[in-house]
């Protein structure tokens, strides 16, 4: 159970975190989500997460997708190089059911592994 938590050192927290990957970011694209990503220093995986009103209209709808996300990237972290990711959500992403982004998110993890590797 431990090795798959979803603890604070496996976030971006701060602005200059954020920052940092936009600056030199490598992308894996698709029509409702951009996920950026750029190598770190740590030994693990980081993410963050971007949703704005304007793209997901409804909080309720932000707050799942974020879990939706979160629970994506914790399951699949073992399987990710040592990279800060930044999760940037598009329009009509909240159009997407539960599986659809999941799978969304499965195909883009593996496009990430490949670029960043």
């Amino acid at each position: 159970m431990g090795e798959n938590s979803f603890s604070r050192e496996l976030r971006l927290l701060s602005p200059s975190h954020f920052e940092y990957v936009f600056a030199d970011a490598i992308p894996a694209v698709s029509p409702h989500l951009t996920l950026l990503a750029r190598k770190n220093e740590s030994n693990h995986p980081r993410i963050g997460i971007t949703l704005s009103k304007k793209r997901v209209r409804k909080a309720h709808d932000r707050n799942r997708l974020k879990r939706l996300i979160r629970e994506s990237f914790r399951l699949n972290q073992h399987n990710l190089p040592d990279i800060d990711i930044v999760v940037v959500g598009k329009s009509q992403l909240d159009t997407l059911s539960n599986e659809q982004v999941y799978q969304l998110l499965s195909k883009l993890w593996k496009k990430l592994s490949k670029r960043c590797a």
